[in-house]
């Protein structure tokens, strides 16, 4: 199952490759981009609203602070480790977008978080152990946060839960909960949902372009366009 998911991926990369432009060109405007987000793609939510504040911990019992990310973009969502369905499949569509964004110079502006909803089996070695198989990579913009050992079991899920998730836990443990990715924005501000796994990863990746380019000043493009180019291709 994962081959043509791989191909599908790899196909994208260079799409995206071929068509993003450093963030110091002229693009269109990031209310040009979420028009055509929300005209196009069904998954697409735009949000308006100061993203919740956290102090989390990585893998090695660091401080992780979202205040301190302010400047970047951060793409951000939950799951837990010994979640057997949609969780893993989530994972592998954050590694395939962290790829794309990995090759252009977005690079340095945008963090990838994944939030731990279970701290109590996600110990460090489980947030170690679970990047390489979904394609993620924590050497460069990618962290796996727990709550840490001192503080409650619920305090991650109660932090998901100002994003708008809502969770059932079932007798053996299991969380029924949504899937959402979250877009923030680099000073603080919850701009966007892509809801579920039916997403264009393109799209994503296309959204945080504009939002790495909404202070640069925009020229008037010159014809073909680069949003012409990339929506020329799907």
């Amino acid at each position: 199952m994962k081959f043509p998911t791989r191909l599908f991926a790899a196909a994208s990369v260079a799409i995206v490759a071929t068509v993003l432009v450093p963030a110091t060109a002229p693009a269109h405007s990031l209310k040009d981009v979420q028009q055509d987000l929300f005209d196009k793609e069904q998954y697409f939510q735009v949000k308006n609203e100061p993203a919740a504040d956290f102090t989390l911990q990585d893998a090695d019992g660091e401080p992780f602070r979202l205040k301190d990310l302010r400047g970047k973009v951060v793409v951000l969502h939950f799951i837990y480790a010994g979640c057997p369905d949609v969780c893993p499949l989530h994972a592998d569509r954050i590694g395939e977008i962290q790829e794309m964004v990995n090759i252009t110079p977005m690079k340095d502006r945008v963090q990838f978080i994944t939030v731990t909803t279970d701290p109590k089996r996600d110990t460090p070695e489980v947030l170690r152990d679970y990047a390489e198989p979904h394609g993620l990579d924590p050497t460069t913009n990618w962290v796996f946060l727990t709550s840490g050992p001192d503080r409650p079991g619920d305090t991650t899920r109660k932090l998901a839960e100002k994003f708008g998730h809502k969770f059932i836990v079932t007798d053996d443990e299991l969380q029924i909960h949504s899937v959402v990715t979250h877009v923030i924005d680099q000073n603080g501000q919850w701009v966007a949902n892509f809801h579920g796994l039916g997403f264009e990863p393109t799209n994503l990746v296309v959204f945080i372009n504009g939002l790495t380019n909404a202070n640069v000043p925009h020229k008037e493009p010159e014809p073909p366009s680069l949003w012409s180019r990339i929506r020329s291709m799907f």
